[in-house]
């Protein structure tokens, strides 16, 4: 009787998969010296800068409403942000700030995706972007990499449905970031065929050796690109919950509708800590990335010493890895036995159901602990 009563927008989507090994592993820790590298979240703290000036914010009573894009200053700062460091050129009319990057998300696509239109996925795809389609009515249609993992043949899978092409870059859970020459062919494609693009960017500032290009920046993109950024995993304030999109005008003005009858706006005294974030002291980011390409770099040698198939990652924190069988299997199985929390390839698309996803953000002792127990376990 409750299934026939619910919508049928929430009966086609699943629970995060990485929230529910994450839930598993928190039991487990209670008793068990577990590892959790199943979720994105930064290991480190919010930088002290940043939290005193929510604090500050909240001591000069800033706690009320805010307009529902957000603060004018903050989106002045965005914006600002934007036009120096990813070469788009937008005004604070063409931004929004959501509570977090997935609302971001959600929004963009409840608000150009129709019943049936088709969204491209490259496969694999972080888990809600599939998860915000459906809600929308939309369809995804994964699509598959090469087996370098630097392109996709999404021309072979654009349909008169398709109404929109993601692209995550750095990508989560591959760690790639696309090259000039791939964003340019999704920018091709777009125009050819008069669709939009999604480009999540919350990863940007974690990058190894490549540089990150923001498709917005490219010649006649901005007209048809969301943009996709946040605060969650440069600045490790995941629990602050802000993010923002940067679009043509007229496409913020409807995610507004969305953002005013829903969320309302975000959290006051958070806004202003963006801020602060921003235009305050940059070395934190420097510092962090730095652990993070050591602790990948440790992941890599060992892998390769093991002979373990894996996408090396150029950026964001995440190893996807072979393990030559079920993902979900290989995950239950490591937990209960090893009690490291992974995330199964299979929550991420149709075609790495032998991959799992490694998080490396967590203490780099920790990291060398997964290695030991991984390769007890293999062995």
């Amino acid at each position: 009787m409750r299934d026939q009563k619910l919508a049928r927008r929430v009966k086609s989507v699943k629970p995060s998969e990485t929230l529910r090994i994450s839930a598993i592993a928190k039991e487990l820790a209670k008793t068990k010296d577990v590892i959790d590298m199943s979720v994105g979240e930064p290991d480190f703290k919010t930088p002290k800068h940043i939290v005193e000036s929510a604090i500050k914010a909240m001591n000069e009573g800033k706690t009320h409403y805010t307009p529902t894009r957000g603060i004018p200053e903050l989106l002045e700062a965005i914006a600002e942000k934007v036009r120096k460091e990813n070469g788009i050129d937008a005004t604070a009319d063409n931004v929004i700030v959501t509570p977090g990057a997935k609302h971001a998300i959600y929004e963009a696509i409840m608000s150009l995706v129709d019943e049936g239109e088709e969204v491209i996925l490259l496969d694999p795809a972080w888990v809600s972007f599939k998860a915000c389609v459906l809600l929308a009515g939309g369809k995804p249609v994964f699509v598959p990499h090469s087996d370098d993992f630097s392109s996709a043949p999404i021309e072979d899978y654009i349909t008169n449905k398709t109404k929109m092409i993601v692209v995550n870059s750095p990508n989560n859970p591959l760690g790639v970031v696309y090259s000039k020459d791939f964003v340019k062919k999704v920018v091709d494609l777009a125009i050819d065929y008069d669709l939009f693009i999604l480009s999540d960017e919350i990863y940007e500032k974690i990058i190894y050796e490549k540089k990150h290009i923001s498709i917005a920046s490219l010649d006649n993109a901005f007209e048809r690109t969301i943009t996709i950024n946040g605060f969650s995993k440069t600045y490790a304030m995941t629990g602050w919950r802000l993010g923002y999109a940067i679009a043509p005008k007229w496409i913020i003005d409807e995610m507004n509708k969305i953002q005013s009858h829903s969320v309302s706006h975000p959290t006051s005294f958070v806004q202003y800590a963006g801020i602060s974030a921003l235009k305050g002291d940059q070395s934190f980011v420097k510092e962090m990335v730095s652990e993070f390409k050591r602790r990948r770099d440790l992941i890599v040698k060992k892998l390769e010493e093991l002979g373990i198939e894996f996408a090396k990652p150029d950026g964001a924190f995440y190893i996807f890895m072979n393990v030559e069988r079920d993902s979900n299997e290989f995950c239950e199985e490591f937990l209960k036995k090893e009690y490291v929390a992974l995330t199964p390839g299979s929550a991420f698309g149709n075609t790495y159901k032998t991959w799992v996803r490694v998080s490396y953000a967590v203490a780099t002792d920790k990291v060398v602990e997964f290695l030991n127990r991984l390769e007890r376990f293999l062995s």
